[in-house]
């Protein structure tokens, strides 16, 4: 995995996770990822250093405006190619997974143009 498709994850993962809890802690990224919790820790300190979170005296994780601009982008993507793969009789489980994969590796001009693309052909 790459350093963006890392930093992708690990955003995505807390903007999910802030929509499941009232407070995001690296151990829920843990859990949610299958990461260990070292490697968790330095992500997050990454992301610190880098802009795109906050950690919280009470070690409560804050997605700052870069950081949800990215996580928000990523999920989209993610929850769109599901469904388009779901739709096209690709089984839910590896629906996911390649939905996952290919989120990474588009830009968002091409996302952009996969949906208008679809759009028009309803």
């Amino acid at each position: 995995m790459d350093k963006v498709e890392s930093r992708e994850d690990y955003l995505e993962a807390i903007l999910q996770l802030e929509k499941e809890n009232e407070r995001v802690r690296s151990i829920d990224v843990v859990r949610k990822l299958g990461f260990s919790k070292p490697s968790v820790s330095i992500a997050m300190k990454k992301l610190k250093d880098q802009g795109y979170i906050i950690i919280e005296e009470d070690g409560s994780i804050k997605l700052l405006d870069e950081g949800r601009k990215i996580a928000l982008k990523t999920l989209e993507k993610h929850e769109y190619l599901t469904n388009l793969f779901i739709k096209i009789g690709v089984d839910k489980e590896e629906a996911e997974d390649e939905a996952c994969k290919i989120e990474h590796a588009i830009t968002d001009e091409t996302f952009e143009k996969i949906k208008k693309y679809l759009e028009n052909c309803k």
